[in-house]
């Protein structure tokens, strides 16, 4: 299975037995320190691709015991809201978001760390499936039997802030996924200002066109990526709670074929709360 898929694609495959497709945006809100993330049940509820589910990122595939948000969940605790999907080992799985695909590319980047390779992220999202007119459904879909989902974990695609540090000597090219302004320390939103040492940064969103929502052409993104891959060294995103950093790194697997490329989980969330990490503006 590609780990891109068109609309069209989806829209002719969308009535396969095998194939589960996940909404899975959340809403991000100011609040505090960073953003106050909610679930977007209600929306998926009132309108969603037909067939779709929601998938809970807040809850059901956030580790609970964790201070930060989005920590990587237990493998018992992902297998079972994968089986609570439907979702089996001889599953296709299409994600998509409402927002600038990085929800999607999240659990996309899960479930590959946790050994599940059919899946795709869809092109555009929600954003193009309505510009398009495509078909639209409305409260709760049909459920699907219980899957049978196996982990085999792949630990090498997520790094802890050991192996950030270790990157800060030359080791490794750390990106930031954040916004420019949070970057260079303009926006303190996450307590701190700037950005962790050496770090390049490639604003997520900006790796897909504001209107469509898809992805920019192959050249575009290599040429946003050229100064970094052409390092040739091991490659570690980052962001503010490893979501926008699994857009970065989807582009650099899925869409450029570069395999050594890592996420780190807690991203400046966990970086900050040792104030003796250093920060750089």
């Amino acid at each position: 299975m590609e780990s891109l898929v068109s609309t069209s694609w989806l829209e002719e495959n969308i009535d396969d037995t095998d194939l589960k497709i996940l909404e899975c945006t959340v809403s991000l809100k100011p609040g505090g320190r960073g953003f106050v993330a909610e679930p977007m049940f209600d929306d998926w509820y009132q309108n969603h691709i037909p067939n779709s589910q929601y998938v809970d990122l807040t809850n059901d595939l956030s580790d609970p015991t964790s201070p930060l948000r989005f920590t990587m969940p237990s493998e018992n605790q992902f297998a079972e809201a994968m089986e609570a999907l439907g979702i089996s080992g001889d599953s296709r799985v299409v994600l998509y978001d409402r927002r600038m695909t990085m929800w999607a590319t999240r659990v996309w980047w899960m479930l590959k760390f946790f050994g599940f390779d059919q899946c795709a992220v869809l092109d555009g999202g929600w954003k193009t499936w309505i510009s398009e007119d495509r078909e639209i459904s409305h409260g709760n879909e049909k459920l699907h039997a219980p899957g049978k989902f196996d982990c085999a974990l792949r630990p090498e695609m997520i790094v802890s802030t050991k192996e950030v540090e270790a990157s800060m000597t030359g080791a490794a090219c750390l990106v930031n996924a954040l916004s420019p302004e949070k970057h260079d320390g303009t926006d303190n939103s996450y307590g701190t200002a700037g950005h962790i040492p050496g770090a390049s940064n490639v604003y997520a969103v900006k790796l897909v066109d504001s209107h469509s929502h898809k992805f920019l052409p192959i050249a575009e993104l290599q040429q946003i990526f050229s100064s970094i891959t052409e390092t040739k060294k091991p490659i570690i995103t980052y962001c503010g709670g490893g979501i926008a950093a699994t857009s970065d790194a989807f582009v650099l697997t899925a869409l450029l074929g570069h395999d050594d490329v890592a996420v780190y989980d807690g991203s400046l969330s966990e970086w900050v709360l040792d104030p003796a990490r250093p920060m750089e503006v």
